[in-house]
């Protein structure tokens, strides 16, 4: 990787590139050089200010006024004009989670709040329970890829059940999914984007007539809880914003623990002997995934655009600035972790990590992720405390510079 220059007075990195190959196939050594070369530097490559330390990036979380979510999740690189014209015709989207500042957020995300209440998630355990035997009864002995036959479509069946969409929808709303991380987060063709914005026209548009059939028949769901918050008070939260917190949801809800898990496992059977200690005390398990989300996340990177000029580790960021904090960078920080680079599932700091964010914007679906994983793990400890990595494999990542997991994962399952 080119170093750092700092001869201008300003300190560009010419060779900083989240979606170079070097960086996708692992990105934390490279994490780790650029934190300890400087707390924040422009990366040309991609037109953004990149922020590298536990404190600082914490800081920007913690200000939502300077540090604006408005950018989170739209395209890194320009749209094309065809794709721009084929949203224009049906998607009608806009910011109500994590790329909303107040006070549009602050409003939404109480009656969000509600919906994950702590009765509604620990409604689903069960059910979770329930989805990943009736997944993990399904492999046969051999060579299995786990993402396909587990890590993938838990989560999607879960996050897809939560809201309420229908068991028979599923197959269509996962294809409709498909690349939608290329579109905002990489670097997608032409060709790519026109699908891309085609199949979100279309999930948008299946969107609105769910939630249009919620309002007419509610039911136990979150988006009903959503449609009975409304029609106590109809200045609460309008049909279209229920509708985008469905949209956004049902992707956010299950790319990331998909990848999470697949991390997770993959970082546990590297580790065979932190593999066999989860097998032999499953309790260690609650504690495990904390150290899994602080040392190998879904998310190892996310945006923020600057309100106004700011200084941070004495580094001067003009306003308007596009902004990537490196969540990756910060949880492996040794200021605030013990021998950072050393996966321990011991270790006594996890749970201070930052893979869930902080303040106004943590994540509202931690504690189903947190569930999720935490049952997956504990179900394959039980059912497969043998299974191994298949050798030689080469683990493919999707390329893109915020989320981070395991397109595949072959493992040798026992018979």
């Amino acid at each position: 990787m080119t170093p750092m220059d700092a001869t201008t007075g300003c300190p560009v990195h010419h060779g900083f590139d989240p979606l170079g190959d070097e960086y996708i196939a692992d990105p934390y050594p490279i994490h780790s050089a650029v934190r300890e070369e400087a707390p924040a530097f422009y990366a040309a490559a991609i037109d953004m200010w990149v922020i590298t330390r536990y404190d600082d990036i914490e800081a920007v979380l913690k200000d939502p006024g300077t540090f604006s979510a408005a950018v989170g999740q739209k395209p890194v690189f320009p749209m094309s004009a065809e794709a721009q014209d084929i949203l224009k015709k049906g998607f009608r989207a806009y910011p109500v989670m994590s790329d909303c500042d107040p006070p549009r957020h602050t409003r939404i995300r109480k009656h969000n709040m509600t919906g994950f209440s702590p009765r509604r998630i620990a409604a689903l355990e069960p059910k979770v329970w329930a989805k990943a035997t009736e997944l993990v009864d399904a492999i046969k002995p051999g060579q299995v890829d786990l993402v396909s036959a587990l890590t993938y479509p838990l989560p999607a069946y879960m996050i897809f059940t939560f809201i309420g969409f229908p068991d028979e929808d599923m197959d269509m709303l996962k294809s409709w999914c498909g690349n939608r991380i290329a579109f905002s987060w990489g670097r997608p063709s032409g060709d790519e984007q026109r699908e891309i914005a085609t199949n979100m026209t279309h999930y948008w548009e299946y969107c609105e007539n769910f939630v249009a059939e919620r309002a007419a028949r509610p039911v136990d769901d979150f988006t009903s809880d959503l449609i009975r918050i409304r029609e106590e008070n109809p200045e609460a939260l309008s049909l279209e914003d229920i509708t985008n917190v469905a949209y956004g949801l049902s992707f956010a809800g299950h790319e990331t623990t998909t990848s999470f898990t697949g991390n997770a496992i993959r970082q546990l059977l590297v580790n065979p002997e932190q593999w066999a200690a989860i097998c032999s005390d499953r309790g260690l398990i609650s504690k495990a995934v904390e150290e899994l989300l602080r040392y190998d996340s879904s998310i190892p990177a996310w945006r923020r655009v600057t309100t106004r000029a700011v200084d941070v580790g004495g580094v001067e960021i003009p306003a308007e600035a596009k902004v990537l904090i490196l969540l990756g960078a910060a949880n492996r920080d040794p200021k605030h972790f013990e021998d950072p680079e050393t996966f321990d599932i011991r270790r006594g700091d996890s749970r201070r990590h930052l893979a869930f964010g902080k303040g106004i914007h943590y994540c509202i679906g931690a504690p189903l992720a947190r569930m999720e994983a935490r049952i997956a793990l504990d179900l394959l400890a039980q059912r497969a405390p043998d299974m191994r990595l298949t050798q030689d494999q080469d683990f493919d990542f999707p390329a893109n510079v915020s989320f981070r997991g395991p397109r595949s994962l072959l493992v040798e399952w026992p018979g």
